[in-house]
């Protein structure tokens, strides 16, 4: 049995509020509200000539869903330069849960078929609220973020929350902004008609068919008809290529 209840911590990130523990072992989850808070805004991804580079060459295999509990628990472990996180395995669960009911999402960077990078979190509506990322190779996180990006924009998404600011985000265009600013962001992106009280019960971003809701699944097609497009017509200028199409999703205008 889950120790956090699924419907309040969805009605908690509905509300701008989210879990953190102050430790991997600790047993105590606290609910979190920042009197500042980071986003990243779909149109001002900052991509440098060198991570361009990294994803036009396709330097990483990127996939989606596909390792979900693997993502989590690498984000979840110590490491050299970092001894302690804070998704206990109370938080662990719940998102796990929330992954395989298709609420959770995560974005993993494979180098042949070692894990590599990757990041999770949660969408409602046309939010997504990014939970965590690990890198265990050089630029790993900053594609799989790109990879996030682009398929939020290709998916209607509005909103990408990145809880707190770190100089990584910052990096890449991350902005922050006061919590009643945020809470604004939020509302217009989980749509007028949006009832938190009975957020489990609506179909899942990955689905498509709740009102107002960004599509998950909406870059597959967007990248299976680019590729589709290249193999019919092989004069044309249309590329193949992953890394090509992923860079034309973050820098069309919409």
């Amino acid at each position: 049995m889950l120790s956090i209840d699924l419907d309040l911590l969805m009605r908690a990130y509905a509300s701008g509020i989210f879990p953190m523990s102050d430790a991997r072992d600790d047993p105590d989850t606290f609910w979190i509200e920042p009197e500042m808070r980071a986003i990243l805004p779909l149109d001002g991804f900052k991509l440098s000539k060198s991570l361009a580079k990294t994803i036009r060459q396709d330097r990483f295999r990127v996939t989606a869903d596909t390792v979900f509990p693997r993502v989590i628990a690498t984000c979840a472990a110590k490491n050299e330069g970092r001894q302690d996180t804070w998704i206990n395995p109370d938080i662990e669960d719940a998102f796990c849960e929330l992954h395989r009911r298709g609420y959770a999402h995560s974005v993993e960077c494979w180098e042949d078929e070692k894990l590599v990078g990757g990041l999770y979190g949660m969408a409602l509506g046309r939010a997504f609220f990014g939970e965590s990322m690990f890198s265990r190779a050089t630029d790993a996180s900053k594609v799989a973020l790109a990879w996030l990006v682009a398929r939020l924009r290709v998916g209607g998404f509005t909103l990408l929350d990145c809880q707190f600011m770190t100089s990584h985000l910052q990096s890449l265009g991350a902005v922050e902004m006061p919590q009643e600013d945020y809470l604004v962001l939020l509302q217009q992106s989980l749509g007028r008609d949006f009832q938190a009280s009975v957020v489990l019960s609506a179909a899942p971003a990955s689905s498509g068919v709740s009102a107002g809701a960004g599509v998950w699944g909406a870059l597959d097609g967007f990248l299976a008809a680019g590729a589709g497009a290249a193999s019919e017509d092989f004069s044309s200028t249309a590329s193949s290529s992953p890394g090509k199409l992923i860079l034309q999703a973050l820098t069309q205008t919409s």
